[in-house]
């Protein structure tokens, strides 16, 4: 009885205390709270909310106002969005992360209206240059010229403009597809390039009538530029280069936050880039979310692919599990792009295969090994076929192999016959929506008005058949903009006012799905992006008008409001967020 007495009053209290814990409204406690917004998710089960409460860097909950503000606290940033449109971040589904930030810091010729334009810009920055170092710039496209030169070799102009404005210094001109370069007569000098030398398998040098290089160097033949560029990069001071890398690392990620960007799937790493975005993640410095494939060669991935294999690194800001972009053909602009008939404007040529398909069969052997993601471009149909053929291939030897998800890069020109295998492979086609409008007005040349009908730029036929949507801009070959693509994707509607196959156009649910839980689940990302769902990442973007109500004529006035990433405000009302 005596112990009995001792202990009652500690069992009381406990049990006091147990009932207390009852009946007490415990509630997790938002750090971010988003209100009066068009909450537009990309998930079923809730397609559409007013508020969104985020705790640490997930979603905590979504729903109405006042169900929301049960999870307000004292420390609570509280924003009332009036109306705005908010939407799963953005998924840049195919780019070139570093080299887009090197694109931010060299000339850009997006704009330039002629050659004799892109010659003045080049000689203006000649004047500031020391002799002998390179001149870089990027984003020229011949069929844009609103000028044509007098001289022009398969409707591309002569260097010796050029090379006149600039005799002391080497200059490299990168083509806006990134799969040539126009280049002086210093720089052809410098490597060695006359007209005696025979071009590399998978390239071209394009020869005036007397066999003179015009400077154009097609797919393969321009590395020994690029090549030597680097080169001449690397003999500067210890720590250059590293530091240079970073600012173009941090450069790519805020013009990607600019434009409501939470990931880029970028589609051509090195081991040594990828050494570096390690260190970075390591000190929380990657501005946004990366998927980077490798673009090495086979006998080099040998036995390193294990080591570099990485899935949500650095608090799911850095993954490295694919080998993409190795280019099997060159693009359709340059006529690189590899096609089971000669081009139209060029019967000369069925375009070019670069990467040999022994090179595509080791790295797709060593990839089903490794659990590696295959990302290969093929942009013609030809090239498509044979990758197509490759991965049926290697599926075939392993059988117990599933949910794999190789994916087909740029997909451009697909034969009818292709679409059905695709879906039958379960291999993903990861397009650009903004291609078919910044290509249109010349694809018709190329391709001729059937085959264009028949298989040019087939996006929604190919979401029809089943085929995960994808979307993105490739960066730096198009501007990085989702509101441009997204427009693009629901009109095809081009520069003219004329419409570009638009029996091709995404529904409007589809193009928000293509940029968000599409790009998300051709990255096997699904779980933890894509849409607004409590547990996800809260990687979110805010938009000043609702994408999916308003007319096509107002789409491109969409602004991008905020951008954020793990639940941290990192863009907001035009400025960048440290």
């Amino acid at each position: 009885m005596k112990m009995i007495r001792i202990l009652l009053p500690f069992v009381v209290s406990l049990l006091v205390a147990c009932d207390g814990n009852e009946s007490q409204d415990v509630r997790p406690v938002a750090n971010l709270l988003l209100v009066n917004g068009d909450v537009v998710t990309v998930d079923a089960a809730l397609p559409r909310a007013k508020a969104v409460a985020i705790e640490g860097n997930r979603i905590l909950a979504i729903g109405t106002n006042e169900e929301m503000s049960k999870y307000r606290g004292d420390d609570t940033e509280f924003i009332d969005l009036h109306g705005q449109m908010v939407i799963p971040g953005f998924i840049e589904g195919h780019g070139h992360y570093t080299s887009f930030g090197g694109s931010l810091m060299i000339l850009d010729f997006r704009y330039a209206r002629s050659f004799a334009e892109i010659v003045s810009m080049v000689a203006a920055a000649a004047a500031e240059t020391p002799p002998g170092e390179w001149i870089v710039g990027r984003g020229w496209h011949q069929d844009k010229w609103e000028t044509r030169e007098e001289v022009l070799v398969e409707g591309l102009p002569v260097h010796n403009s050029l090379s006149d404005a600039t005799p002391a210094h080497p200059v490299m001109l990168v083509h806006t597809s990134g799969h040539a370069v126009f280049v002086n007569q210093r720089a052809m000098t410098l490597v060695e390039i006359d007209s005696n030398t025979r071009p590399p398998d998978g390239g071209e040098i394009v020869l005036d009538e007397n066999g003179q290089p015009t400077g154009m160097m097609r797919e393969a033949a321009q590395d020994i530029f690029r090549i030597a560029y680097s080169g001449h990069q690397g003999r500067r001071p210890a720590g250059v280069a590293e530091a240079e890398l970073r600012r173009m690392i941090t450069l790519a990620g805020e013009e990607s936050l600019r434009h409501g960007i939470t990931s880029f799937q970028d589609l051509g790493t090195t081991f040594a880039e990828v050494d570096l975005l390690k260190t970075m993640a390591d000190e929380g410095n990657l501005p946004v979310r990366l998927y980077m494939a490798l673009e090495e060669q086979a006998a080099d991935m040998a036995g390193r692919l294990d080591v570099y294999r990485m899935v949500g690194y650095g608090n799911n800001f850095l993954t490295v599990r694919s080998i993409g972009e190795k280019v099997l053909d060159g693009a359709l602009g340059t006529h690189g792009g590899w096609l089971l008939e000669p081009y139209a404007d060029m019967p000369r040529s069925y375009g070019l295969n670069v990467v040999p398909i022994e090179e595509i069969e080791a790295s797709a052997e060593l990839a089903i090994a490794h659990d590696y993601q295959m990302a290969i471009q093929g942009i013609g149909d030809r090239a498509y076929r044979e990758l197509l053929d490759i991965y049926e291939a290697e599926f075939a030897k392993h059988p117990d192999k599933t949910d794999l998800r190789w994916r087909i890069e740029h997909a451009q020109v697909i034969h009818p016959d292709d679409v059905s295998r695709t879906v039958e492979l379960g291999v993903i086609p990861a397009v650009q929506g903004i291609f078919a409008c910044s290509d249109g007005p010349w694809v018709d040349e190329r391709l001729g008005e059937e085959r264009t009908r028949e298989r040019g730029y087939i996006f929604n036929t190919l979401a029809e058949a089943g085929l995960v949507p994808t979307n993105g801009t490739d960066p730096p070959v198009d501007e990085i903009s989702p509101i441009d693509s997204f427009h693009c994707s629901v009109t095809r509607r081009l520069p003219d006012g004329t419409l570009f196959q638009p029996q091709e156009v995404y529904s409007r649910d589809r193009a928000l799905y293509s940029y968000t839980m599409g790009n998300a689940i051709a990255a096997f990302e699904e779980d933890i992006k894509g849409s607004i769902t409590p547990g996800k990442l809260a990687d979110i973007t805010v938009l000043s008008q609702n994408l999916l109500t308003i007319s096509d004529d107002t789409l491109l006035d969409t602004e991008v409001v905020m951008t954020i990433v793990g639940g941290r405000i990192r863009y907001r009302d035009g400025e960048i967020v440290r």
